[in-house]
């Protein structure tokens, strides 16, 4: 474990003392949220983000022990355990090169070189090996055996030619010069399987450096390959990489030269190269995926973070064709008030009585927003509701994206939420509560489905899952959850609460009413201490007479919350009224050390427990950017280039920036037009959810593309 922990901290470039305390906190069952909020003085204020790499690369080296310690096992179980063995299996600072030390010895399928041994030809294998300056085939007479089928001295030594060609493909050292080999001096190539014009055209005649390959290629090359459009391999200068495997077993000039080298190009072009493309080709993929998963979580983080449009009531916009534009109107708390379905598409008549129809919806109910789905007959839609505004002053519509939607409504979550409504109504109620509260809605969906990463089918789907369900459990946490009406899928985001208990809380409630204070949740069926533990911190009840159970003070610092304000000259009224103006000078005045030391908590505790109070029940999305609302449209024929333009960031990946401009069809701001400085990825520059300004640089009307610059808009 030490040894674990000293290698974590040199990783993170934190005290080995905080790793341990971490490590130790996770093992007693505490969760990322709680250790990052209520844990800091452990940790030293480490983020969520930096604690989750921690716990990933805890997993990763436990693992690689537990894998150290079975390959001493099995070693020692055939008796080929030696100091050397031992001292290299020690050394192994990856799976990879543990498999390497092992791969000689571990069980094998029937071989050419497996056969050739069974057949006594392993001593004539060492022999030529061992002296070079003898003749082969003179070596090879004593080896000649009918009964074991050598008959002769070219069996012979084609049978110890394949035992020298595997040992050269099952060399540790082999290996490990070939991968660094290929990592500086290998290329990917590819080329079109077919002469059919397909989106993978821009790598039907490819080639670029292994070590300057994106991530995004990768899984290009890798999905054209899967759907038969490319070919794709593995480039390497054959001679120099003979060089490599070959040195320090050839001796030029001597008798078994030309034997051992003709040997060697067997092993290599046969085993060992195959093997290593397909080593290579895997690990690119995988740091490709983890890429794209990282980037994925990366866009996701803004999208849950959205700022809420609060207070409202709201009108959803399912668009469609075929089976018209549903449509939801939902009061500020996400109350269903009225649906309909209308048919702006079917005609100029059917268009104009869906105005009527939503005109009369918006009066009735007092809509002041409405939100748009951004699929199929979007821009009908967008088109009939600028229309509408005109009737409807004061309303304003956004376009959300609608990703996940469908999937959601069909679900068994929301057939229980609205059994009373079929599934395109569902929808359109999910489309109208994203743009009130987008975290408590999009939790309802799987986080792969919401669609903002690339080539997330391609990804190891039980890692994308665990990546993008810790962002989701990051966010929610961060928000806080107001305990009386969070959603059952809201509910079980929350630190140390499962669906199980999340189910069991809103059925206590029912049953209840509603909670009046955090300590009730002890009374929840299957809700223990422990549960309690992680989750009241995060959990949020503004019915409750102590005002601290509506903010992110946690009950164990209650005490400590309350001393605080005595020392300071306030009491527990003066944060229900909002009189703590004062607090942090006179928290200065007194100093910050002192008082922390007389509260009886650490330094960073009593800054965060001082942050709530002076503002109680906040929530930190109401402090960003809020979302663009717009009243009329833009066409794509409207477009011209030079044209400035308000945009918001939908997504984010490695090669640029898709922008909506409000003109239906995303532009794309390549990476080169991102700013005047270099970037390595566009996220350094942009988030999802960012207003952004853009200048047009071309439309392309026939294929929808939109192309735009960041770097040449007027700041």
């Amino acid at each position: 474990m030490d040894r674990i922990i000293e290698s974590i901290a040199r990783e993170l470039g934190r005290p080995a003392g905080q790793v341990e305390n971490v490590v130790r906190l996770l093992d007693e069952g505490n969760t990322i949220p709680f250790i990052a909020r209520y844990r800091k003085e452990a940790h030293g204020a480490m983020d969520d983000t930096a604690l989750r790499r921690l716990e990933e690369r805890l997993r990763y080296l436990r693992s690689l022990e537990q894998r150290r310690e079975e390959i001493r096992r099995l070693l020692g179980e055939q008796e080929k355990l030696t100091k050397e063995l031992s001292a290299a299996i020690e050394a192994a600072e990856t799976l990879a090169a543990l498999e390497d030390i092992y791969r000689p010895f571990r069980p094998m399928r029937r071989t050419r070189a497996s056969i050739a041994k069974e057949r006594g030809l392993e001593p004539l294998a060492q022999a030529i090996l061992l002296q070079p300056q003898k003749e082969p085939e003179k070596l090879a007479e004593a080896f000649i055996d009918p009964e074991k089928g050598v008959p002769g001295v070219n069996e012979a030594l084609a049978g110890a030619s394949d035992i020298i060609a595997e040992s050269v493909s099952d060399s540790a050292e082999n290996r490990k010069r070939l991968r660094e080999t290929i990592r500086r001096r290998g290329s990917l190539r590819s080329e079109a399987s077919s002469p059919e014009d397909s989106v993978y055209r821009l790598y039907y005649d490819f080639s670029q450096p292994v070590s300057r390959l994106q991530g995004h290629q990768i899984l290009a090359l890798n999905r054209g390959e899967k759907e038969g459009y490319l070919k794709v391999s593995l480039s390497l200068d054959r001679e120099l990489a003979l060089n490599e495997v070959s040195r320090g077993l050839l001796r030029p000039g001597a008798r078994n030269e030309a034997f051992l080298r003709a040997a060697v190009a067997d092993g290599y072009d046969r085993l060992l190269f195959p093997s290593m493309e397909t080593e290579t080709r895997s690990a690119l993929t995988e740091t490709a995926a983890e890429g794209a998963i990282r980037n994925f979580a990366l866009n996701l983080r803004p999208l849950l973070m959205a700022p809420p449009v609060k207070g409202r009531v709201t009108m959803g916009l399912d668009p469609g064709y075929r089976m018209g534009c549903k449509v939801a109107v939902v009061d500020p708390t996400g109350k269903v008030l009225d649906t309909a379905v209308v048919y702006p598409t079917h005609g100029e008549r059917q268009r104009a009585e869906a105005i009527d129809t939503l005109a009369a919806m918006i009066a009735r109910h007092g809509v002041e927003h409405i939100a748009i789905g951004n699929g199929t007959a979007s821009r009908e839609t967008e088109q009939m509701t600028a229309e509408l505004l005109h009737r409807c002053p004061g309303v304003s519509y956004m376009v959300v994206s609608e990703a996940g939607a469908s999937v959601y409504s069909a679900s068994p979550l929301a057939a229980e939420e609205f059994p009373q409504y079929d599934v395109n109504l569902r929808s359109a109620v999910s489309i109208a509560r994203r743009l009130q509260d987008p975290l408590a809605e999009l939790v309802k969906i799987e986080p792969k489905a919401i669609g903002v990463g690339q080539y997330q089918h391609d990804m190891p789907q039980k890692k994308l899952e665990e990546s993008l369900d810790a962002v989701v459990e990051d966010c929610v946490n961060a928000v806080g959850v107001d305990l009386n009406t969070a959603s059952p899928s809201l509910l079980r985001r929350v630190s140390g609460l499962t669906a199980a208990t999340a189910k069991s809380i809103v059925g206590y409630r029912e049953a209840n009413g509603a909670f009046t204070s955090r300590r009730q949740l002890l009374k929840v069926p299957k809700l223990g201490p422990k549960a309690f533990e992680q989750c009241a911190g995060f959990l949020r009840v503004p019915e409750s007479e102590a005002v601290l159970d509506n903010t992110a003070v946690h009950p164990e610092s209650y005490a400590a919350a309350e001393k605080l304000l005595q020392l300071c000259g306030f009491g527990l009224e003066d944060v229900r009224a909002g009189r703590l103006s004062q607090l942090p000078q006179r928290l200065r005045d007194r100093g910050e050390e002192r008082t922390a030391k007389d509260c009886g908590v650490g330094l960073p505790t009593l800054r965060d427990i001082a942050s709530e109070l002076m503002k109680p029940g906040r929530d930190p999305r109401d402090e960003l950017p809020k979302p663009v609302f717009r009243t009329d449209i833009l066409e794509m024929k409207d477009l011209r280039p030079g044209m400035e333009l308000s945009g918001t960031v939908r997504n984010v990946i490695d090669f640029g920036v898709f922008v909506d401009i409000g003109v239906h069809q995303d532009g794309l701001v390549h990476i080169s037009e991102l700013c005047d400085r270099f970037v390595r990825h566009p996220s350094e520059v942009v988030s999802v959810g960012d207003t952004v300004k853009v200048t047009v640089l071309s439309v392309d009307e026939k294929k929808k593309r939109i192309s735009l610059s960041m770097k040449q808009a007027k700041k």
